[in-house]
């Protein structure tokens, strides 16, 4: 198959990448230091219709295809790594299981307000006790007679902060080892529900990472998504997706930091020379450039693979595992091409570096990703990597 971006998808590359140029780079430094997304900031990005990628335009969204979404988070990454996940959580996890797996009646009621980003969406899986054991989730959802009553505490949810609807996964049959858990549509004017602590972080420091904390949080019964018991199921479809999202921004980090380390190469004296004219720099560049690129290969083909509904999970797995440890490879590069400079704030590598780390580590860490990998060759070596 050839990933390669056709003519409309190069012209709306080029056209986010103005955007993102003019709109979005020139504020990173200001979010980074306030950590929060400045006034206006999510109402840009969501008059460029981003928040509703893919959505079809019966919902209210700009019905572009996965690639194209996929390449739109990499922009936004290159620019922001926090705007990148800002936009790709609430695509990826809260817009996509929406449109997979809602009602006719949930999709009418959310994913037209969550394609203009009025309403910025959320996912809500993690606990304090529970991370990659996902299944071992202790918050728990009652049915009773005027809804689902839910009590529990999650944590690490990105837009928390800014999140009107959350995808709630909660226990609702804790002697069912299969079918424990349901996954919930939840809306911030339910009441019994409030925001946490908010996380203080290495990186991405604009977005938003919280604790959710339900005491007899009453969400109807109609927003149950899906089915009783199959939260899980819609939790694991999700992250498949949103896995390619991550290392869509991997991939936008990494190219920022590519970008920043070339440019200063050519404008930094040693010796009597710019540095880009020793080949210790040129191998670092090289190297960079070269990794950036596979794992560029890499997400497209994933992203494609979801577009045309095949089984994509290794493929998303293969592609996130890639590219965030290649992340933290380019950007510790960019920093070393900077020499000392690259370790002061005054320069953008030490942010990137410090962004690209937590894309080893959200939506399944990298030891997660392997796994997922592993149990596809050792189940059906031949379907995985052959598009």
């Amino acid at each position: 198959m050839n990933y390669a971006l056709n003519e409309d998808q190069l012209a709306l590359r080029d056209a986010l990448r103005a955007f993102c140029e003019g709109e979005i780079a020139p504020g990173a430094e200001a979010r980074e230091a306030a950590g929060r997304f400045e006034d206006g900031l999510i109402g840009k990005v969501g008059e460029m219709g981003l928040f509703g990628a893919y959505v079809p335009a019966e919902y209210g969204g700009a019905g572009l295809d996965v690639p194209s979404y996929i390449m739109a988070v990499e922009e936004l990454s290159r620019a922001c790594g926090a705007t990148g996940i800002l936009m790709s959580a609430h695509h990826s996890l809260c817009v996509d299981p929406i449109l997979n797996f809602g009602t006719e009646e949930q999709k009418k009621k959310y994913l037209p307000k969550l394609a203009t980003g009025e309403w910025i969406g959320a996912f809500s899986l993690t606990e304090p006790g529970s991370g990659s054991d996902a299944g071992s989730a202790r918050c728990m959802a009652v049915k009773k007679e005027d809804g689902w009553h839910v009590n529990g505490t999650k944590c690490f949810v990105t837009n928390g902060l800014e999140a009107s609807v959350i995808i709630l996964f909660a226990v609702t049959d804790p002697d069912s080892p299969k079918r424990r858990m349901s996954a919930f549509i939840v809306d911030r004017d339910m009441p019994g529900w409030k925001i946490g602590k908010v996380e203080k972080k290495m990186g991405i420091k604009a977005s938003s990472t919280t604790e959710l904390i339900h005491e007899d949080c009453v969400v109807p019964h109609e927003n149950l998504l899906f089915e009783v018991g199959r939260g899980l199921n819609v939790a694991l479809a999700t992250l498949d997706g949103g896995r390619i999202g991550v290392a869509s921004q991997a991939v936008g980090i990494s190219q920022a930091a590519l970008d920043s380390a070339i440019e200063y190469s050519q404008t930094r004296q040693a010796f009597g020379k710019p540095i880009s004219q020793f080949q210790a720099i040129q191998f670092k560049l090289s190297d960079m450039e070269t990794q950036v690129a596979a794992a560029r290969m890499l997400t497209r083909r994933a992203a494609w693979m979801k577009g045309q509904k095949r089984n994509f999970g290794a493929e998303a797995a293969m592609a996130k595992l890639f590219a965030s440890e290649m992340s933290s490879r380019v950007t510790a590069m960019a920093v070393q091409v900077y020499g000392g400079y690259g370790y002061i704030a005054d320069y953008p590598v030490e942010r990137f570096l410090r962004d690209a780390k937590i894309t080893e580590l959200y939506e399944g860490t990298s030891e997660i990703q392997r796994l997922v990998i592993a149990r596809k060759l050792l189940s059906d070596p031949a379907s995985v990597g052959q598009n």
